[in-house]
């Protein structure tokens, strides 16, 4: 059976055998959902169920979150992608932010 190998790395160039972790590499960004006094919580659900593409419980949730807390954090994405969420809810009539992931 033949030897494997071990992989050659030029000199002075060092072999990390670490990778980081993908969060370390993207911190990713949180969008949150904010209670308003105009939305209805039918409608608020309604959103989240077309937007996320969730069932009807997991909307639910998200929505008695946001009327009872004041806000829900409903995903956490990279930065395109949560900036798109975050458009998509303030063209329903929602206030969406986004926040930087710290943890």
């Amino acid at each position: 059976m033949p030897e494997i190998a071990e992989p050659v790395v030029a000199p002075g160039v060092k072999f990390d055998e670490q990778t980081q972790s993908k969060r370390a590499l993207d911190p990713g960004y949180l969008v949150i959902c904010w209670n308003d006094p105009v939305n209805l919580m039918v409608y608020v659900t309604h959103v989240f169920m077309v937007v996320f593409g969730w069932q009807k419980q997991k909307a639910e949730l998200h929505m008695l979150e946001v009327h009872n807390q004041g806000k829900s954090v409903l995903t956490r994405e990279g930065l395109e992608r949560a900036e798109f969420y975050v458009h998509t809810l303030q063209q329903y009539g929602l206030q969406a932010t986004l926040e930087r992931d710290e943890a």
